[in-house]
């Protein structure tokens, strides 16, 4: 059974967002996600300073399992990435939702984070999946 936080936002390919309150969103993968993707051996983290809209590809997590794209929930710019998970990429399956975080973005419009889905609409999408 996963973990899902009710104070994050969360997008049907299980990323959550995080509001930081100041027009800035920290972002990583599920608990659900980690735990479908098996071990994490490698996330690639992409360039902070880059805009991007939302649904762009923003870097890739492997797994033993497999390699997942990752993809922006919501436009703007990057501002900072997770440095640690370059040597430690299994944060994302130990703490996904603190220290696991991947990136954090500068939103293009604040008002999109209420588009994405709140945890009683995640959870119901991951019971539905599990089904």
């Amino acid at each position: 059974m996963s973990h899902i936080p009710a104070n994050l936002r969360y997008t049907d390919s299980h990323e959550w967002v995080l509001d930081n309150g100041d027009g800035t969103v920290t972002i990583g993968i599920t608990d659900h996600a980690q735990e479908a993707l098996g071990d994490v051996v490698f996330v690639e983290l992409p360039e902070t300073g880059r805009e991007l809209d939302a649904g762009e590809e923003f870097g890739v997590i492997e797994s033993v399992k497999a390699a997942s794209d990752l993809y922006l929930p919501l436009s703007g710019e990057i501002i900072a990435v997770n440095e640690s998970l370059e040597d430690a990429p299994e944060t994302v399956n130990d703490n996904p939702y603190e220290d696991g975080w991947i990136i954090k973005l500068k939103l293009a419009e604040p008002e999109a984070l209420e588009s994405l889905l709140d945890a009683t609409a995640y959870d119901a999408l991951v019971s539905a999946e599990e089904d």
